[in-house]
């Protein structure tokens, strides 16, 4: 079911701020899906979804071989009978206040803040799409 971003309702929103594990989708070079578990946080009023990883990490690599267009990846998480998916174009962003801030927005959503990371980095989404049920 499509949710409209310039809308998509308390239902929606609240389900993005509860705990739940994710699953970030990326393509290899090749063309074939790398599906992970990962942390998310959306934040509806900028239209962007962002995942902490280490910047040698696969899915981050996938996301950098896509060129500095963006990578089309997609996020979703499941709980019973809701389920809530976003997709858009991501980047990998190593600057030290953008990894700061997504690190701040997951420690909020998860209850628990990482440890420190020198190789952090962020991907950051750019929805353009949304789905789901809640």
């Amino acid at each position: 079911m499509a949710i409209d971003l310039s809308d998509p309702g308390p239902a929606y929103l609240d389900f993005w701020r509860e705990r739940h594990v994710c699953t970030l989708t990326t393509l290899r070079p090749d063309g074939s899906p790398h599906v992970v578990p990962v942390g998310v946080t959306f934040d509806p009023e900028a239209g962007i979804a962002r995942v902490i990883t280490n910047k040698s990490s696969r899915k981050a690599a996938n996301v950098q071989a896509a060129g500095p267009g963006g990578a089309r990846v997609a996020v979703c998480q499941m709980e019973g009978k809701r389920w809530a998916t976003l997709e858009g174009r991501a980047v990998v962003r190593a600057e030290a206040d953008v990894v700061a801030d997504a690190v701040t927005r997951y420690a909020e959503r998860y209850h628990r803040t990482p440890s420190p990371n020198p190789d952090r980095v962020v991907i950051e989404i750019t929805v353009t799409k949304a789905l789901g049920r809640g």
